[in-house]
């Protein structure tokens, strides 16, 4: 399936952010700004990359009371987001109400297992002896159906069963990407573009792996011939 790359700004500035936007040019035209830099620069960044022509992703993972969450999504409508995460966990109330906040404008992803958890820290996180992560992600995946959310955020590891299950209902989108040989860092359940597409993924988030790259355009261009070749 045709798989959309989006670049991570994680970086501490409005003006850091826009140096990544203006080295990718035209190679990139969705871009996910997460916790770091909308602490920094707030709603301000997300009105600059908008400008420039690009989508925003804004990774914030909502997980508050079902009317706190209603309106947040309302604001992020009203910035132009395409795409907005709330934490699944929330339940399905406060997933329904992202989705009626977000309305027309602004989709809903929510959040199932981080991918920086395997079994033994997400077991040790909740306190479930019994927990499994792609048991997990299923469970939470079916509350973001029941409320009707665009889609969720897993680990390549499980894109595959909830494209299964779930079909087009929901849209799922990967995180976590490394080339091949690339280093994980922080995170735990890595899979490489291609993988990541051919499990079915919708979106796939890159950063380090192209932000931190000699050339980032290179990278770049490295991303798109990978999902490419699936593509065809």
């Amino acid at each position: 399936m045709n798989t959309t790359p989006i670049i991570a700004l994680d970086v501490p500035s409005a003006d850091a952010a826009m140096r990544v936007v203006g080295s990718l040019g035209d190679r990139c035209r969705f871009y996910k700004i997460g916790s770091e830099l909308f602490t920094a620069a707030g709603p301000y960044v997300v009105t600059r990359v908008r400008d420039a022509g690009c989508d925003v992703f804004l990774d914030l993972k909502l997980y508050d009371i079902p009317n706190t969450v209603r309106g947040a999504a309302r604001s992020a409508a009203g910035l132009g987001v395409r795409l907005l995460t709330v934490h699944a966990s929330g339940g399905v109330a406060m997933i329904e109400a992202a989705v009626e906040g977000g309305g027309d404008a602004t989709s809903i992803l929510a959040v199932t297992v981080l991918t920086s958890f395997d079994d033994a820290s997400l077991k040790d996180a909740t306190g479930r002896p019994e927990i499994v992560a792609s048991h997990e992600v299923a469970r939470l995946a079916d509350l973001a159906s029941r409320a009707h959310a665009h889609g969720i955020v897993c680990a390549g590891a499980e894109a595959a069963a909830v494209r299964a299950k779930f079909a087009d209902t929901l849209a799922v989108l990967v995180p976590g990407i490394r080339m091949a040989g690339g280093a994980a860092h922080d995170q735990r359940r890595v899979v490489t573009p291609s993988e990541a597409s051919a499990a079915g993924a919708r979106y796939i988030v890159v950063g380090r792996a192209v932000t931190a790259a000699p050339d980032p355009r290179a990278a770049m261009d490295l991303i798109l011939s990978e999902l490419q070749s699936v593509a065809v």
